[in-house]
């Protein structure tokens, strides 16, 4: 019964996570956070999932490696979008 609480619990993780970077916000800055959250449930989904068939946790350091390569990448953008424009909105950062 817990594993199925857990199960619901990182499933819901996830959805929210992805609800919340599907919808049309306006700030850079809650995007990356739902991107941490998304990479967070996904986090959990394998700690259970590993747990459940006894196999070894040296893989999630590893998968760990990625969101911190994401933060690494995500921040300085957000930092340059701080100094070019004042803002981190969207319809201020210009692709071309």
């Amino acid at each position: 019964m817990m594993i199925l609480n857990m199960w619901i619990v990182v499933i819901i993780m996830f959805v929210i996570g992805n609800l919340i970077f599907i919808s049309k916000h306006k700030h850079l800055l809650i995007v990356l956070l739902s991107l941490e959250f998304i990479v967070l449930s996904i986090f959990f989904f394998f700690l259970i999932f590993l747990k459940m068939i006894n196999y070894d946790m040296y893989i999630l350091m590893v998968f760990l490696v990625f969101p911190v390569c994401e933060g690494a990448l995500g921040l300085p953008i957000l930092f340059s979008m701080f100094r070019t424009q004042g803002n981190d909105y969207f319809q201020s950062f210009n692709l071309l």
